[in-house]
């Protein structure tokens, strides 16, 4: 099956346009903090023929798969190995001092979820591993067998939203204390036999436990909390920033960082604002951007997408 085929850029039309006019110059940098198998990036490169393109990924499968892919490209591709708050080591390792344009497509890639080896959907058996880099870390089995009930109980509320919480907590500990729970599937056969009858019908018992433990075994809030700061501190004068989202804890988290970086810094009551309060952003949406009804016809995991975009408008000295 053909990469397209499995693999559909969320609102491409729409990062191209927001994007575009930060990239179009000769010798522009763009980097591509989250790979994944370089379905946006294979398509900037098309559209941009002295278009460089960074590509960042802790996945050493996708990195793989879109080396392949973006083969064709030569010297205009640099494709490195970390996580995407790395991305100021990644461009001093190429000797690049700024990027011209920043894309985040963030959540779980859709080689994580259709490889069932991987360990992240609920819907297919496999190891517990959900690791978005296979080569490190602990994973999600390991966070099932260790974690006391109270930090079980916290990751699920946190970063799941689950209001039953506490009670697949008490599920785990408990069915753990019989055998390790080692697959997927013994963890869904759990949380299910855990739900209320009543909420049975609520939506899959699994999902936002799921999402909880993935999200715990690669940090993604502490890493995207810390990335996104560092990507607007890499953006050159005039360069602009795509972030899509994919849950109300990411969308957050970038919200509040980039209406930070586009607000004044006067004091409250200042008579004037000094070019050292001025602020270095501007945004380029008005809130968050959803994709087409038709495009979520076509891609259905474009359906929960929040994109924001933020363009650098003065330089701190």
């Amino acid at each position: 099956m053909a990469l397209n085929d499995i693999h559909i850029p969320v609102m491409l039309d729409r990062c191209v346009e927001l994007l575009s006019p930060a990239i179009s110059a000769p010798g522009a940098v763009l980097v591509d903090a989250t790979l994944g198998m370089g379905g946006h990036a294979e398509a900037f490169l098309e559209r941009f023929p002295e278009l460089t393109l960074v590509g960042l990924d802790r996945d050493t499968d996708a990195l793989a798969i879109a080396g392949e892919r973006l083969a064709p490209f030569g010297d205009r591709v640099h494709l490195v190995h970390t996580v995407y708050d790395g991305i100021a080591e990644a461009l001093d390792g190429l000797g690049i001092s700024g990027a011209n344009g920043i894309l985040f497509d963030l959540g779980v890639s859709s080689l994580q979820l259709d490889r069932a080896e991987r360990g992240f959907a609920y819907s297919k058996d496999a190891p517990l591993d959900m690791r978005m880099d296979a080569t490190a870390g602990q994973t999600a089995a390991d966070v099932v067998a260790s974690y006391p009930e109270s930090a079980l109980r916290s990751v699920f509320q946190r970063y799941g939203e689950e209001k039953l919480a506490a009670r697949y907590a008490r599920a785990i500990i408990a069915a753990r204390a019989v055998e390790p729970i080692e697959r997927s599937a013994q963890l869904v056969s759990i949380l299910t036999d855990a739900t209320p009858a009543a909420l049975s019908h609520a939506g899959h018992p699994a999902k936002r436990v799921f999402q909880a433990l993935r999200i715990e075994v690669n940090q993604e809030l502490a890493v995207l909390e810390t990335a996104i700061p560092a990507a607007l501190r890499s953006l050159s004068l005039g360069g602009r920033i795509v972030v899509m989202s994919y849950q109300s804890l990411e969308d957050r988290i970038v919200k509040q960082l980039l209406v930070a970086g586009a607000a004044s810094t006067a004091p409250v009551g200042f008579p004037v604002e000094l070019e050292q309060h001025k602020p270095e952003f501007r945004l380029l949406t008005r809130g968050t951007e959803l994709a087409s009804e038709d495009e979520k016809l076509r891609n259905p995991r474009s359906t929960p997408v929040r994109l924001r975009a933020a363009e650098r408008i003065r330089n701190v000295a």
